[in-house]
């Protein structure tokens, strides 16, 4: 590799993996490219800058700002409209033109020029009503699935690549599976080699956290600044539950990716925190508490929010047997570097956490 374009480039993941990479290879230039859209983006801009990578402003609904960067030899597409509950109450179509049409705007690019093409997709390409009537357990501070499922790809450990896509899952998920399956043609017409990731949650410092995306963030940064917060849905305790991968623990899968495509081009993987990373709303609220030494009021809301999820675990088998990668960042240790990174910015993070 000579040249790495990372679309979304100043977004949380984009520039994390920016910075991480720029670390790992030497002699490599890597473009940061992103439309600043998302608040908070434009505080990334002097670590990119001062870590030696290049930041493009740019558009990718628009091929001519990909175009405008130049040739390369791998893209990584971290851009995203990232929120689950993007088109509800309004029109889809910046979610469509992002996630799909931007995406494709992509693929053409990397086959433009011959480049590699690594894809951060999403777990929410599986359907919201199969997940739901998962067999599930209600235990003290969290719901858990229980061992015997009846859909294939679901167990107490989580979901595998095997669960059945048929069904709906936001417009979000939709537009990222769209964009699976047109990456998967690009790969097989074009002689091209592209890695897709099924992400879960995301999170760590530099991400501005929001109620619909970086709920991990939120609820950390409301703990230290103060603010509303709710369980919305599921009965009001806030026993729903995520697991989540620190970004750190996603940049040493991606490098390891990049490192050996060759053998790995073609696959598609759940990547996450597992069981083992997990943790529920209400076991968020006791450690924040810990954590800050702050308690706040929690609301309690009974209506279950669209597209929402009681349980989502990934369950990491075939991307640990392919890679040898499993998360090193525990719940806990996530969730201090993310206290430590707002104490450490509480001035300059406050307008845009609060």
């Amino acid at each position: 590799m000579k040249t790495i374009l990372i679309t979304g480039g100043a977004g949380f993941v984009g520039s994390n993996l920016a910075l991480h990479l720029k670390q790992h290879y030497d002699n490599v230039r890597i473009i940061a490219q992103d439309n600043l859209i998302r608040r908070g983006s434009e505080l990334n801009l002097p670590r990119l800058k001062e870590n030696g990578i290049e930041f493009v402003k740019g558009d990718i609904r628009n091929p001519e700002d990909i175009a405008s960067v130049g040739a390369f030899d791998t893209l990584l597409e971290c851009s995203a409209e990232p929120s689950v509950l993007a088109g509800y109450g309004s029109s889809p179509r910046y979610v469509i033109d992002t996630n799909l049409g931007g995406t494709v705007n992509c693929l053409e690019a990397a086959r433009e020029h011959n480049a590699e093409f690594l894809f951060l997709s999403t777990s929410r390409v599986y359907p919201i009503k199969p997940l739901n009537n998962l067999t599930w357990r209600e235990d003290t501070t969290r719901f858990a699935w229980e061992d015997t499922q009846p859909l294939p790809g679901a167990s107490s450990q989580g979901i595998t690549e095997a669960f059945p896509l048929e069904g709906t899952r936001s417009m979000y998920g939709a537009t990222k599976l769209a964009s699976e399956l047109i990456m998967q043609e690009y790969l097989e017409m074009y002689d091209m080699r592209g890695i897709i990731n099924r992400c879960g949650v995301i999170t760590g410092p530099w991400q501005m956290g929001k109620v619909d995306q970086g709920v991990v963030v939120l609820w950390a940064a409301r703990h230290i600044y103060g603010g509303a917060l709710s369980y919305i849905g599921y009965g009001g305790t806030g026993k729903q539950v995520r697991d989540f991968v620190h970004i750190d623990d996603l940049a040493r899968l991606v490098t390891y990716q990049l490192d050996h495509i060759g053998e790995l081009s073609g696959q598609t993987f759940n990547v996450g925190g597992g069981l083992d990373v997990s943790v529920s709303l209400q076991e968020l609220t006791t450690i924040c508490q810990g954590l800050t030494g702050n308690t706040i009021h929690i609301a309690s809301e009974m209506e279950d929010r669209p597209a929402d999820l009681r349980l989502y675990i990934t369950d990491n088998t075939r991307i640990t047997q392919a890679t040898g990668w499993a998360p090193e960042k525990t719940v806990e240790t996530t969730l201090e570097d993310i206290v430590k990174w707002i104490r450490d910015n509480q001035e300059q993070l406050q307008p845009i956490l609060t």
